[in-house]
């Protein structure tokens, strides 16, 4: 059992931020080293395109599993690990979310549902197909290495994420483009909370950041999402708590003080309150290295 959850950067693998694999008739093996790293986190997107075959993944506690046609995408920071690859062809991407645009960025990490792997069409398909081997052809150390080159390396890649942006908006949010003022102030809390859970646990200091009121920003939360602000802080907590309870050999008081809590005991209890059992038996029941 480890101090802490690994994660892993591109560093290791190349320079240049950027990383794309042709997958062929792909079987997960102990040798892997793209896919086979255990429970981890990456600090980069992780854009997976599945032409054929079945992969099964593990995403911060729910399975993940798609088939045939179908993209997925990981967000920097989420805890996974591989399960099952069969027979599987496509491509993988990964790319350091600071290459992206910001636009693109925003689409997944201000999603309003769950994540989940999405079945394409053919026309989605060749559009993908299309683009990833643009994207490969122009990916070469003598292009990467210079900056004109590396800018197109880039505005591909843009493109490629572009793509599954648009994907991942018209299967879940057809009317995005007209969505109203409230939807895209949950957008913005959603994407805060994400990025401030440690030490922001108020919805007064959110609606601070937002510069409107906190009955306002309670008020909208729950019209867009069915749920209080103060759910969804909790709910990036708890998730982060339970990452760090199953992946790591951190006592629940260095978990507490980790998250923000300077009193261990206060966690404890808003830990079994919202989950119906205290931090150490959720351990006991779903640790899965030794």
């Amino acid at each position: 059992m480890k101090q802490s959850i690994p994660t892993y950067d591109l560093s290791s693998i190349t320079h240049h931020g950027i990383l794309i694999e042709r997958i062929e008739k792909r079987t997960m093996s102990t040798e892997d080293n793209l896919f086979d790293k255990g429970v981890h986190r990456d600090s980069h997107y992780i854009f997976t395109y599945l032409e054929s075959g079945h992969a099964k993944m593990m995403v911060d506690f729910k399975t993940i599993e798609a088939r045939d046609a179908a993209v997925f995408f990981l967000l920097p920071g989420q805890v996974h690990e591989g399960i099952l690859m069969d027979e599987v062809n496509g491509w993988f991407i990964a790319v350091k979310a600071d290459l992206l645009p910001d636009a693109v960025r925003s689409v997944f990490e201000e999603s309003l549902v769950d994540i989940q792997p999405i079945s394409i069409d053919k026309s989605r398909a060749e559009r993908l197909s299309a683009c990833a081997k643009m994207l490969k052809m122009a990916y070469t150390e003598e292009m990467l290495e210079t900056k004109d080159g590396f800018f197109v390396v880039q505005s591909l890649m843009n493109a490629f994420a572009g793509l599954y942006a648009l994907i991942f908006l018209e299967e879940n949010n057809p009317e995005i483009v007209n969505e109203s003022r409230a939807v895209q102030l949950a957008r913005k809390f959603r994407i805060l909370v994400r990025k401030e859970f440690r030490t922001l646990k108020n919805p007064s200091a959110y609606a601070a950041l937002l510069n409107i009121s906190r009955g306002y920003l309670t008020e909208v939360i729950r019209e867009v999402t069915g749920k209080p602000a103060q759910h969804w802080i909790q709910q990036e907590i708890l998730i982060e708590a339970k990452r760090l309870l199953s992946f790591t050999q951190l006592t629940v008081k260095e978990i507490a003080y980790e998250l923000g809590y300077s009193d261990h005991t206060y966690f404890s209890r808003l830990f079994s309150k919202t989950e119906g059992y205290p931090p150490s038996e959720f351990r006991d029941k779903n640790r899965k290295r030794s």
